[in-house]
């Protein structure tokens, strides 16, 4: 078992139906960017909150800053950072996508995770296009966000039709004002920003498709979490069922600075 792969285990980032199939994404980035540059990576997690990426990242050993408004969530990163020994692999920084600039000097980042982020910032397109400004030659970000299509669907299945509508109908994607996501986004729509911030798109696919669905009861063991983490990584893989796609939770794209 990789370094990679067993860091992943011990923090659980791989073991959970609602990450294992963006981490598989993340892990396979990394280790494709670190073989290319020979050298561990620089990684900035805009967002990054108590560290759910930033620590397995580190412990597999990447520099990691987290970049995070929250002085509460950069606290709760320090003590898991230090916690898990990682602490010097692990920068905790208070700002948002405006302070990125100020931040990396002539380190350009490798990799930039923005996941759960975008949906919270006023301006998607000009924080995307901050994010493109910092990264270096051939860097990656790694992008999630919230969709559209999934809150329709968990919606009408929940019996609520009239939010399955106005998630349908309303600009921002939200079911009704008391939804706690600020915004939800179509898959057009961010692969146009994408493009628009001058990064190119080299991957785009559905997460969680099944997860946020399945009652918790009928996944109270390892093999029944096992083998719905193995169902995600399969559909969101399988080239006859893009389509679904769609139905995920949350849209994970990979995309590069030329």
């Amino acid at each position: 078992m990789s370094q990679d792969a067993t860091t992943a285990r011990r923090t659980g980032v791989s073991a959970s139906p609602r990450t294992a199939a963006m981490w598989a994404v993340v892990d396979e980035v990394v280790r494709t960017r670190t073989a290319e540059l020979g050298r561990p990576l620089r990684v900035i997690d805009l967002g990054g909150g108590t560290g759910g990426l930033a620590v397995p990242l580190a412990l597999a050993g990447h520099d990691v800053t987290v970049v995070d408004p929250s002085p509460d969530a950069l606290a709760s990163l320090r003590r898991r950072a230090a916690e898990a020994q990682a602490s010097s692999r692990v920068s905790a920084v208070q700002g948002d996508a405006e302070t990125l600039e100020s931040l990396v000097g002539r380190d350009r980042p490798d990799l930039v995770l923005c996941h759960g982020t975008l949906e919270y910032v006023d301006d998607p397109g000009a924080t995307l296009a901050l994010i493109a400004g910092v990264l270096a030659p051939g860097g990656v970000l790694s992008l999630v966000v919230p969709q559209r299509s999934a809150a329709v669907i968990a919606r009408a299945l929940a019996g609520q039709f009239a939010q399955a509508r106005a998630a349908l109908d309303r600009a921002d994607g939200r079911w009704g004002d008391a939804d706690p996501v600020p915004r939800r986004f179509d898959r057009s729509a961010v692969l146009a920003l994408v493009e628009a911030a001058g990064l190119t798109t080299t991957g785009a696919h559905g997460i969680r498709i099944f997860s946020d669905l399945v009652p918790s009861a009928l996944v109270d063991s390892d093999a029944d979490r096992a083998a719905l983490i193995d169902l995600e990584r399969a559909v969101a893989t399988h080239p006859e069922f893009a389509v679904l796609a769609d139905l995920g939770t949350s849209l994970h794209v990979i995309a590069t600075r030329t």
